[in-house]
């Protein structure tokens, strides 16, 4: 069978395509004129948008850093409900989850740069294992009003996904998961390093 023809195939470069629309660089740069790859975080999501935008024009930051978030969420919920009506296997699905992230992440439109995964990935995951997701959002939100620091409730609302994804789903190969985590943990080794050197802004 032609590689081009497989459908997995095409679901697979589709995924990565629509997952690698930069959404806040789009719309920082539309609706605000700002470049948010250049200042800032340099980071292109919801976080970043919200920061930069601010100096600018408060009450457009927050509309813009809002709708940034639902749409990359979006994407990635997008991706795997498609994929389920195709009557895509599990395993298909998982590796589209991760190709999900891994479009948001090194976006092609970007030169492979891209976002951190959170909402992309938290996307996929509320359709793949809602109610672990729904634990992690709320445990996300919960550390967000108390810290005010997006990168480590983003990390701590991971680990609440990890944790109850076991205690949920224990009979489930967790694989897929990890390589998901790693990837949004690699994304934010940069705020890791702000957080022990006490430089990570709030938001």
């Amino acid at each position: 069978m032609d590689l081009f023809t497989n459908q997995n195939t095409l679901l697979y470069l589709a995924v990565y395509i629509i997952a690698g629309i930069p959404f806040g660089y789009i719309l920082a740069k539309q609706f605000a004129g700002v470049d948010i790859k250049s200042a800032g975080s340099g980071n292109i999501g919801a976080t970043n948008v919200l920061r930069v935008v601010k100096e600018k024009d408060p009450k457009l930051a927050k509309k813009l850093g809002a709708i940034t978030l639902f749409l990359d969420a979006i994407k990635g919920m997008i991706v795997i409900i498609v994929a389920k009506m195709l009557g895509t296997p599990e395993g298909v699905l998982w590796t589209i989850a991760i190709l999900a992230v891994v479009g948001h992440c090194f976006s092609i439109f970007l030169a492979f740069e891209g976002g951190k995964g959170v909402a992309t990935g938290f996307g996929v995951l509320l359709i793949m294992m809602p109610i672990p997701a729904l634990i992690a959002i709320a445990t996300w939100f919960i550390s967000a009003k108390g810290l005010k620091i997006s990168s480590i409730s983003s990390l701590i609302g991971l680990i609440a996904f990890i944790i109850a994804s076991y205690i949920i789903y224990p009979n489930t190969y967790h694989a897929p998961i990890w390589i998901i985590a790693i990837i949004i943990f690699y994304k934010h080794i940069p705020n890791i390093v702000r957080l022990f050197n006490k430089e990570e802004a709030k938001v």
